[in-house]
């Protein structure tokens, strides 16, 4: 099938001003990624065309932008998941754009950082060996350990665009994966950096940061679960 890719083009060291956008008529198969797709471009049309790109298996999470408007990991898009022959291919949202598809993270990262995104060791057990789960203390925080860190929840988030100093889904659900882990001791000191102006409480419960994320975590219900556990002043 005969595919028409918009592309988002910017690259502030050839003096460019303002972004553009290019357009390419591409044949393409509905099984081709719209990272192949792009792929495609860079290799037989225009090699200066800038994404990240990794793993290419949905792992990563380096190829997260907007495609049609929704944020996703090119590498896991079909052209046949967007039953159309016409798509527009755009940064993330809300952090700064340094050349075309390529956007600055630290802003993310630093928040991420920001909540402690290790473990603390708790107390020791009194036998001297190792921590010991059982199945359902595993369960509480299982979802949240599947987060890449691709940025598609914090860069939905209308929260983020209108502040982005808001700490953000993504770091929110790395926190909840730590509060709610029982060999953790450090539960009380995440939720204080939570409870901060920038904080949980800027969440708005827009649902944006669950329909986005590219593996399925239930990023709405786990910032719930945190601002409960806010509440209460309790985690694990």
């Amino acid at each position: 099938m005969e595919i028409t890719l918009r592309v988002f083009r910017y690259n502030p060291e050839s003096g460019q001003t303002k972004p553009r956008y290019d357009t390419f008529t591409l044949q393409a198969e509905p099984t081709d990624r719209i990272l192949d797709l792009l792929e495609k471009v860079k290799a037989y049309h225009d090699s200066s065309l800038s994404f990240r790109r990794s793993c290419a298996h949905g792992v990563c999470g380096s190829d997260a932008m907007r495609i049609n408007g929704r944020n996703a990991l090119a590498c896991k898009v079909l052209v046949r998941d967007l039953n159309t022959d016409k798509i527009t291919v755009e940064p993330l949202l809300g952090l700064r754009v340094i050349k075309d598809f390529v956007v600055d993270m630290e802003p993310f990262f630093d928040s991420y950082r920001s909540i402690m995104p290790f473990m603390v060791n708790a107390d020791q057990p009194a036998d001297g060996k190792e921590h010991l789960q059982s199945v359902e203390q595993r369960e509480r925080f299982d979802d949240t350990t599947k987060c890449i860190l691709c940025a598609a929840c914090t860069t939905s988030c209308p929260s983020f665009w209108a502040n982005d100093q808001y700490v953000g889904p993504a770091a929110i659900v790395n926190a909840h994966r730590f509060i709610f882990d029982s060999r953790d001791g450090a539960s009380e000191e995440r939720l204080n950096i939570l409870n901060e102006q920038n904080g949980i409480w800027r969440c708005r419960t827009a649902f944006n940061c669950t329909e986005a994320c590219p593996r399925d975590i239930h990023v709405t219900k786990a910032i719930s679960e945190v601002k409960k556990a806010m509440r209460e002043g309790v985690g694990h």
